[in-house]
């Protein structure tokens, strides 16, 4: 087995302190813990609402909180945290406040790194147009300079994680973006403007890896877990009707119609999921995780812990039978096969607070720290 030291990146939402434009599309105090505290189990033996340990539902800009987060992930396994980050045309930020805490305050002793969450500030979680709040406009090529000239205040901070002097910076959905190649080409140029070799740009949303566009404009790719097995599986099981579509219209000499026909078969495909609730086994889709095949030396592992995100829509998506034993047993397998797959040395977690789609390391009531302690125990294994 490989020597190397493999890390975890625990992705982190920043959406526990109001906003203005929280308040008013939400009512005023809103915040992630809104949405939590006011689900129920949709059935027999489905953990809602999820409650964090003691009922801390803390705020991100009191006092403490984030360097008792810092303190719990570090004694627990997580090496760093992968912060989203909102940023829309003509500088305007959202819940910028806690990374810019972050980069103020040198005693916040934690590796980080940003993931760009580019798209519509929306009160559709998937990040489709429904209900707009803030508009992502990308502007023009003067706002793109003044965006990285922003991010490089991070990335000039000894904490920012980064690969060969090369600062890492996660985009959520890439395929968003218009004019793709030349706004990474005006990425790279700037961040190089400031002082850096280069920088590691890797896709987070797996709908662009899995369908081959572009890829060779990237860094690295993240397996966002439990995504992107899901859309792994999905394009897996449609492959062989997309492709003898494709194959026909090929011969009719119609390619461009095949493909206009593939675009609206999947879309149909994933309207009718997003109108039900869908109820998926941990155990399966972990044993996917594992049993996925690497190719790519590109690719970083993922990992999630649990996920029910109908705290946010009832037609949302519940794993059953998942349990912090599993966690461990499964965070085990996955570090093995990371040091013998992967050429790359993080396994991003989904996530540390995403307490809203069921996904976090935080205590909670019903399994107070047991979830931290079965990472902390898989990460020192390996000492």
């Amino acid at each position: 087995m490989s020597k190397k030291k493999v890390k975890t990146i625990a992705f982190y939402l920043p959406q526990f302190h109001t906003i203005p434009e929280n308040d008013e599309a939400y009512g005023k105090g809103f915040t992630e813990w809104v949405n939590t505290k006011k689900a129920k189990p949709l059935f027999d033996g489905q953990y809602q609402p999820r409650t964090p340990l003691n009922e801390n539902y803390y705020c991100l800009l009191d006092e403490g909180v984030m360097e008792k987060q810092i303190k719990l992930a570090k004694e627990n396994g997580v090496y760093g945290f992968c912060y989203y980050h909102y940023w829309f045309k003509n500088g305007k930020k959202l819940l910028e406040k806690p990374i810019e805490k972050m980069l103020q305050d040198p005693s916040l002793d934690m590796p980080f790194c940003l993931c760009w969450a580019n798209e519509n500030w929306s009160k559709r979680w998937d990040g489709g147009d429904n209900g707009i709040i803030v508009s992502q406009d990308y502007g023009d090529e003067e706002d793109l300079k003044r965006h990285v000239d922003y991010l490089c205040q991070f990335f000039k901070d000894s904490r920012y994680i980064k690969k060969d002097g090369k600062p890492i910076l996660l985009i959520y959905k890439l395929d968003l973006i218009p004019n793709l190649e030349k706004t990474l080409s005006i990425i790279r140029k700037r961040v190089k403007k400031n002082g850096f070799p280069g920088v590691e740009i890797i896709g987070q949303y797996p709908k662009f890896y899995l369908e081959k566009n572009n890829l060779q404009l990237l860094d690295g790719y993240v397996q966002f877990q439990p995504r992107f097995i899901q859309e792994q599986l999905m394009a897996d099981s449609h492959s062989g009707i997309v492709n003898a579509i494709k194959r026909i219209m090929i011969k009719l000499g119609l390619r461009m119609v095949g493909r206009k026909i593939r675009k609206i078969f999947v879309k149909s495909y994933r309207d009718d999921y997003e109108k039900k609730l869908e109820i998926r086994d941990y155990d399966a889709d972990w044993n996917q995780i594992l049993n996925y095949k690497v190719k790519d030396p590109t690719l970083y592992a993922g990992a999630f812990v649990d996920w029910d995100n109908t705290p946010r829509n009832v037609n949302g998506l519940v794993y059953t039978a998942a349990s912090p034993e599993k966690f461990e047993k499964y965070m085990k397998l996955l570090l093995e096969k990371v040091k013998k797959e992967y050429k790359t040395e993080y396994i991003f977690i989904n996530a540390w607070n995403e307490w809203a789609e069921g996904a976090y390391l935080e205590p909670d009531e019903k399994y107070g720290y047991a979830y931290l302690h079965a990472l902390k125990r898989v990460m020192e294994s390996q000492n």
